[in-house]
């Protein structure tokens, strides 16, 4: 890393996560104005009371400050504001079906079986996305030409009775009420597929393939050219559906030339997907190359029209509307037949998919490993589906219902889909009410067993025994959010598929209904029209309320990111404008050679940050790799991203990025933060009074870390994560102050913040100076009293250490000698481990509170020491150790080594240890940064003497 000169300066280029924010919130100032952008993606700087950009406060990088320009990327425009983005929501059932492609696990390299089944998931995918498509216009057109045109508008109905007669006569006048509103969001849908962010910056993605692992995080986040084509299939098919089903249905055939037409334009876009390989053209013996070649601009636009000609057809010449549609039964049927079928068969196929690629992960911890071994994208792409049908479902029984007239029918399969979802809410409801109780109980128990402050939180918030009690709930209730994300999505998906099993058996086999069917289907029937009445007022209300507006868009925040793939029919991916842009950006500034840019990014943002910022570190020269850092706070880049999409963010690849920055990448982290967490360290643990884990080390490998440092404000700096004080310390001058419980907000508020981005610049390090104090390791007094020599063998102690994640290390602790410590590789078997827990729990290994008691004890008598020096002593204690290797009085050590003569501990110390976990450690209070001061500081410090003399 270079050293920084004179003329260094730091740009942080900000990017924010999910709900949005506005410019001045982002770049903490009371006014902000665009820089650059397109109004779309803003770059904002702080303003002046002319509204004239400035840069941002001064960057404290040691004993010296550097100029520092804070800049913001803000992208919430691209996911909630107005009418457009209101309806959205409508196809939340697409968009996580696209999802599900993101969710896949890469194909195995070298291995033709595991590449063969990763083309047929993705094939799979694609056919499950166009029948959801097909499933929810035909939806529609039952709705709209089967239970308004053809029932409720026929002429002696008494249905909507204010509708002249002229009207109800005319059957091509009710048949274009019917249809062409239908006709009208298909149109809406393919120009909704059609519409993509347009990047200012230059397109570099690069020869990189979508379903592929990649090198860096994201770096198969690309645009699929397979788009276009897709869309006019989905485009092709949901007219054909409406125009088939109008025509009489899988019943209705004949030799009606319009019906043969609608009947093989389906077919051809059934097999359109299946032989259409969506990622980028990497492949030149690609099945689908050839069609892709000739689905140009021209024969795609002359598909879709010719199937408009044929619904416009089905319009004109209408068949009878006297009735319910003797086809819409029939085409309900067939396409939720084969939608089930292909879900199952991709839920079948993606178990063997799954363990042929568990050899890319099974050297990763446990707790870090994809969810469900890889397979989650199944249960995804089962709810999009059952969504999609119930909201359709639901809005045809939700207009039956408002109409009142008793009359009118729906095909059988809505009462199927009423039982399916009176099941589902029935289940559902059981389930929480028996596993809800049984997580917090459990979670309860377990906190009964740690104790009521968890070691990480005793030692982070040491000396303030409030927020150790404050904490500790937040820490352990946000640990339990993150821990059964995942579990409550299995819950879910396990539900369903009962419940689907049990429709199919009550359906296919002709069970009997009795009358607890009747109670389902009256339950599913509610929960169906809640579901369709709440999405249509969630629209409206996004539409007409910000507040409403933002929460909305966290399901587009959320689903948006990732590009087309699967589904063509989902809004544009703003990932694709807002990674080259930032990158872009940073380029920019790079061009100064006297520039280093950190990107930071919060929460959604650090997923975007870290994704632009291995584009950087792949496209520029070596020399101003080494000016880029990347800065991420309440990240979810462990606990989520690489578990949920090991194809796209896999742990590897972080740990590869983390190399290519050399310790700049810093990450803020809170315990209390139930959507963050942390990035870059696992298994961590209190052992002998200091942090340690494992992590991502700095030459791109990962293992155990050196212990924990404690920065000057209180937080403990492991390996790249800073874990940050919840509530803070301080107030500290000259600093925000942000009191109470934050969880996942306001990180910049915190003054480790200037902190990492200077770490992050390569202007300051963690010092060893700033080490969290240790205690010289318990030694076995000889029979005469006094202790071993350095020249004799040293007792060796093994503890077996669990921490706060539910890891541990890949061997136990051993501490040898005096004040030395390794780290054993061997691994330790259970009664072993269980030996060297029940003797570190005997009084061989002291807890947090103990250790931190004693540090207490030596700061005391390092204190009274100093006092003695100066005249001002009355005492002080004798044999007090300090530095980074730690301290203690001498009366503590001769108790500790008393307790432990001949291997027996003393009664004292039996006490000791029952009540180690109960009573709090109480510490200085630290209000101030430790071991350096801010530079204006110093200054008034220097005033004010001045002004004393």
């Amino acid at each position: 890393m270079r050293v920084p000169g004179p003329d260094t300066r730091v740009v942080e280029l900000r990017v924010h996560g999910i709900l949005g924010t506005t410019g001045d919130a982002l770049t903490d100032s009371v006014a902000s104005v665009d820089v650059a952008g397109d109004g779309v993606g803003r770059i904002v700087r702080p303003a002046d009371r002319l509204r004239r950009p400035v840069p941002g406060p001064m960057l404290s990088a040691g004993e010296r400050t550097v100029p520092r320009v804070v800049e913001g990327y803000v992208w919430g425009g691209m996911t909630s504001g107005g009418w457009g983005k209101a309806t959205w929501a409508l196809l939340f059932p697409f968009a996580l079906a696209n999802v599900a492609h993101w969710m896949l696990p890469s194909p195995r390299r070298g291995n033709v079986l595991s590449r063969g089944l990763s083309g047929v998931l993705r094939a799979l995918l694609r056919l499950s996305a166009l029948l959801l498509t097909m499933l929810m216009v035909a939806q529609l057109a039952v709705v709209g030409l089967d239970l308004l045109a053809a029932q409720c508008l026929r002429p002696d109905s008494g249905c909507l009775g204010f509708v002249p007669d002229t009207v109800r006569e005319l059957d091509v006048l009710r048949a274009a009420v019917g249809l062409l509103p239908v006709a009208l969001v298909v149109l809406l849908m393919q120009r909704l597929s059609s519409v993509s962010w347009q990047v200012s910056a230059g397109r570099s993605e690069g020869p990189h393939h979508s379903a592929t692992a990649p090198i860096l995080p994201g770096s198969n986040v690309v645009s699929d050219p397979d788009t276009a084509a897709l869309r006019a299939l989905h485009v092709t098919g949901a007219l054909s559906i409406v125009a088939f089903l109008a025509l009489g249905g899988p019943s209705g055939w004949a030799l009606d030339p319009r019906w043969l037409l609608s009947a093989a334009l389906i077919v051809f876009s059934v097999g359109g997907v299946l032989v259409m390989d969506d990622p980028t053209g990497s492949n030149s013996h690609r099945r689908g190359q050839a069609l892709r070649a000739r689905l140009h601009r021209g024969p795609r636009r002359t598909l879709m029209s010719v199937s408009g000609l044929v619904l416009l057809s089905a319009v004109v010449f209408p068949g009878s509307l006297s009735g319910a549609l003797p086809g819409s039964g029939g085409t309900i049927d067939a396409i939720t037949a084969l939608m089930v079928t292909a879900c199952v068969a991709f839920a079948v196929l993606l178990v063997p998919a799954a363990l042929l690629a568990r050899s890319g992960w099974k050297q990763v911890p446990a707790q870090l490993r994809p969810w469900a071994g890889g397979w989650m994208a199944a249960p995804m792409l089962m709810i999009a589906c059952l969504l999609g049908s119930g909201f359709g479902a639901g809005l045809a029984l939700s207009i039956r219902q408002a109409l009142g007239d008793s009359s009118l029918l729906l095909p059988a399969a809505y009462d199927d889909l009423a039982i399916f979802w009176g099941t589902a809410a029935a289940l559902l409801i059981a389930a929480g009410v028996v596993l809800v109780p049984y997580v917090l109980v459990r979670n309860w128990r377990a906190a009964q067993t740690e104790g009521p402050v968890p070691d990480e939180v005793a030692l982070l918030h040491a000396g303030r025994q409030q927020d150790q009690k404050s904490a500790a709930t937040a820490w352990r209730l946000a640990d339990l959010q993150r821990r059964n994300v995942h579990r409550t999505l299995l819950v879910i998906a396990g539900v369903l598929t009962a419940c689907t099993a049990l429709t199919m058996l009550l359906r296919y086999f002709g069970l009997p209904r009795t009358a607890w069917s009747n109670w389902l289907i009256a339950l599913g029937v509610a929960t169906l029209a809640a579901l369709a009445i709440g999405l249509l007022r969630m629209v409206f209300l996004a539409a007409t309320e910000r507040k409403t507006a933002r929460y909305l868009g966290i399901l587009c925040d959320l689903t948006l990111f990732w590009p087309r793939e699967a589904h063509p029919v989902v809004p544009p991916c703003y990932a694709l404008k807002v990674i080259p842009e930032l990158a872009a950006r940073a380029t920019e500034h790079l061009a100064d050679p006297n520039t280093r840019v950190v990107l930071v990014g919060h929460s959604q943002g650090s997923l975007l940050a870290a994704v632009a910022t291995a584009r950087l570190m792949e496209s520029l020269p070596e020399e101003d790799r080494e000016r880029v850092g990347l800065v991420t706070a309440g990240s979810q880049l462990q606990w989520a991203y690489p578990r949920a999409f090991p194809g796209v963010v896999p742990h590897d690849s972080l740990r590869d990025l983390a190399g290519s920055l050399g310790g700049r990448w810093r990450s803020l982290c809170r315990g209390t933060d139930s959507i963050g967490g942390a990035v870059s360290t696992w298994n961590r643990q209190v052992f002998d009074g200091m942090l340690i884990g494992v992590g991502f080390r700095t030459d791109g490998t990962a293992g155990p870390l050196p212990a924990a440092t404690r920065g000057p404000t209180g937080a403990l700096v492991l390996g790249g994560d800073h874990w940050l004080p919840d509530p803070q310390r301080g107030p500290f001058s000259f600093r925000r102050w942000v009191p109470g419980v934050l969880g996942h907000t306001d990180y910049s508020g915190d003054p480790e913040w200037d902190r990492a981005v200077a770490m992050a610049a390569g202007l300051e390090a963690p010092t060893r100076a700033a080490a969290l104090p240790l205690i010289t390791p318990t030694t076995t007094s000889t029979p005469g009293g006094s202790k071993a020599s350095g020249s004799e063998v040293a007792e060796t102690q093994v503890f077996h250490t669990q921490g706060g994640d539910g890891g541990s290390l890949t061997g136990p602790l051993v501490i040898t000698g005096r004040g030395e410590r390794a780290a054993s590789t061997a691994a330790a078997g259970t009664d072993v481990e269980a030996e060297a827990d029940a003797e570190s729990r005997a009084g061989n290994g002291a807890g947090v509170d103990e250790r931190t008691r004693v540090w207490n004890d030596a700061e005391a008598a390092d204190d009274s020491k100093s006092r003695a020096k100066t005249g001002t002593a009355t005492g002080a204690g004798s044999g007090t150790g300090t530095g980074a290797e730690g301290a203690s009085s001498g009366g503590t050590e001769t108790s500790q080594s008393e307790s432990t003569a001949n291997g027996k501990p003393s009664d004292a110390a039996e006490h000791a240890d029952d009540t180690s976990r109960t009573e709090q450690s109480v510490l200085p209070e630290i209000t101030e940064p430790r071991g350096r001061t801010a530079p204006w500081e110093r200054g008034l410090a220097l005033r004010s003497s001045s002004a004393e003399r």
